[in-house]
């Protein structure tokens, strides 16, 4: 058990991970408050899915269109200081909306633009981040890091939930907005208190003309990369819209209310924590890693998706957060260990895009679905998305084992 507890949780041996995720810890709680806070008021403002599917477009709208750019500044700039200046940022944008929920003065058009600028932050806060880890921990501890971060979303994720349901059920939504805004202090305070001596930061990009340019063609001609990139595209535009279409299961499927959208919320928190620690001390990087997840991934969300009652729903999501954190940890690792140190910001900003830029996109289709046909509905189309990502890695797979086979049947043949 001891060798087995050392490999799981390796990357904490690194004071400043350390410091790192137990800040991340209490904001990412916040930030899952806030999550399901900003659902269910738009809910409450518009009686829609599909307005709540639009505030989630919103919020990763300049993902898409900057996520690269955001990338690119990245590479030329000292990530950390970065990181402080829009985690801050961040922080006051949660508190004007906890002010004006709290004072009940908020409007449907104030939460868009709110969210707007929260996804503003994001565009370059994100591959800053990600890519930050591996100066952290070095390539030898990078998939542990990433797997062992994962759970700590996740481990939020189950908590965050649950406490903004109670609040919210309470009449207080304005709250959980004002505490996530406090949250990011943690996070402010633990970034400036790294030792920065013992960092390996990559060395900062040059301004040049045509770097954006020069990612993407990077990118195209590395398999190792834009296959995973392109599977977390399909995936994330219509299988990751939990926040727009749990809601809708929680309110119309099983008749609940935001106490329920928590629970099911926190199932899939409590799954994610147990898949990630799975992944952290057993699992595996690489393409192949990635389709079998995809595959997984469509089963248990075809669970989800006809689970008779809630009991079943919320067992099915534990398997759903299991099976989900999986597939990111998977692919954030393999990109990161593909890619060159002078191109890891724009990998990562390309991977927050497919991640979360294709929100805009699937957002309002997955609300639209659900409000439509229900959300089970919902979660079928966002089963046969992961089947599609599936696919598409098998066939990559074996094309590419195709063209290594030729080489070898060749010299056979001599």
């Amino acid at each position: 058990m001891r060798p087995l507890l050392r490999t799981t949780f390796a990357s904490l041996e690194n004071p400043n991970y350390r410091r790192y995720i137990g800040g991340q810890s209490i904001s990412l709680i916040g930030t899952w408050m806030q999550t399901v806070a900003q659902s269910w008021l738009v809910l409450q403002l518009s009686g829609s899915g599909t307005a709540v599917g639009l505030v989630v477009a919103l919020q990763t709208l300049p993902v898409l269109l900057l996520g690269p750019y955001g990338g690119v500044i990245a590479d030329r700039v000292d990530k950390r200081r970065l990181m402080i200046g829009l985690q801050s940022m961040m922080g006051v944008l949660a508190l004007v909306l906890g002010i004006l929920t709290v004072t009940d003065v908020v409007t449907l058009w104030q939460v868009y633009l709110l969210a707007f600028l929260l996804g503003l932050n994001n565009t370059f806060e994100n591959p800053a981040r990600q890519s930050f880890i591996l100066e952290m921990v070095g390539p030898d501890h990078l998939r542990n890091a990433v797997s062992l971060n994962s759970v700590m979303v996740n481990v939020a994720r189950a908590v965050g939930p649950a406490v903004a349901g109670a609040i919210i059920a309470a009449g207080s939504t304005g709250i959980c907005f004002i505490l996530n805004g406090v949250s990011f202090a943690a996070v402010v305070v633990s970034l400036k208190r790294l030792d920065t001596s013992t960092l390996s930061p990559a060395p900062p990009s040059s301004r040049e003309r045509g770097q954006l340019a020069a990612g993407f063609a990077y990118v195209r001609r590395t398999p190792e990369l834009w296959v995973p990139l392109a599977m977390m595209a399909v995936v994330g535009c219509l299988a990751y819209e939990f926040q727009v279409v749990l809601p809708v299961v929680a309110k119309q499927t099983f008749s609940g209310n935001a106490e329920t959208y928590g629970f099911m919320t926190g199932a899939m928190g409590v799954g994610a924590v147990l898949g990630g620690l799975w992944v952290a001390a057993r699992g595996r990087t690489g393409l192949a890693s990635m389709t079998n997840s995809s595959f997984a991934f469509t089963v248990v969300l075809l669970g989800a998706a006809i689970a008779p009652d809630l009991a079943l729903e919320l067992v099915a999501l534990v398997l759903v957060g299991a099976v989900s954190v999986g597939f990111l940890s998977k692919g954030n690792s393999t990109l990161q260990l593909s890619s060159k140190p002078s191109m890891r910001g724009r990998v990562m900003a390309l991977w927050a895009v497919a991640f979360l830029g294709s929100t805009p996109i699937g957002g309002p289709i997955a609300g639209a679905v659900s409000d439509g046909l229900g959300g089970r509905a919902g979660l079928v189309l966002a089963a046969g998305s992961c089947l599609v990502a599936g696919v598409l890695g098998l066939l990559v797979q074996r094309r590419l084992a195709g063209q290594d086979a030729a080489p070898a049947e060749a010299l056979a043949t001599t």
